[in-house]
């Protein structure tokens, strides 16, 4: 399980601030996630969560001082580009990061929780097809929804999944599902928190790729 549990989140303050260069030290790791899915069809996804991630420390390491939390990008940005924003720089590469890290959440939890399809209890797709209904469908064009379609398709087996998950360490099923349910504590306290301070902020967009 080090491909998760290797970048951990941090717990959050209890005011939900999001150390920023804590953030991305943690959200680097997860790229490697989609690899685990086997097909190349995810490649898509984990393109862009990379270009995102890189866009965000871009903007933060031209000044860490100004930074330290998500939220004070957001504001600097706001101020600097005004009429433009939230559809610009760093604000917008977080708002489309946060909707691939509810994917890999919503995927995650859905395996924790025993969802499966009862015909095919050793595939996935019933996760995958949550998650992606929930976190990203609705953002997405026909021609990038056909793409998905064709990645469900081709998605492992339950055990393949598990097992990569795993870096190929020989864990059983329920330590592997413990360890996944250990990383979701505060990795979805922290994509939450991202996506309260969207709505809080007014900064969250809704049109289609």
């Amino acid at each position: 399980m080090s491909i998760l549990l290797e970048g951990r989140f941090k717990e959050l303050p209890p005011d939900k601030s999001i150390d920023t260069k804590a953030f991305l030290d943690s959200v680097s790791r997860l790229p490697a996630f989609f690899d685990c899915l086997g097909s190349s069809v995810f490649s898509v996804i984990k393109s862009d969560i990379n270009g995102n991630i890189t866009k965000i420390r871009n903007v933060y390491e031209k000044d860490p001082a100004k930074h330290v939390t998500l939220r004070h990008i957001l504001e600097a940005e706001r101020e600097e580009h005004r009429g433009e924003w939230p559809k610009v720089g760093a604000t917008l590469a977080l708002m489309w990061l946060k909707r691939g890290l509810r994917f890999i959440q919503i995927l995650l939890q859905s395996l924790a929780d025993g969802e499966r399809d009862e015909n095919k209890p050793n595939y996935i797709h019933t996760n995958i097809k949550k998650a992606y209904e929930q976190a990203l469908k609705r953002y997405h064009g026909w021609v990038v929804q056909k793409v998905f379609q064709a990645a469900l398709l081709a998605a492992p087996y339950r055990s393949n999944f598990l097992k990569a998950l795993s870096n190929g360490e020989e864990t059983t099923e329920d330590d592997c599902l413990e360890k996944v349910r250990q990383f979701l504590v505060n990795y979805t306290a922290t994509v939450d928190a991202i996506y309260e301070m969207y709505t809080h902020l007014n900064a969250e967009l809704d049109y289609t790729v």
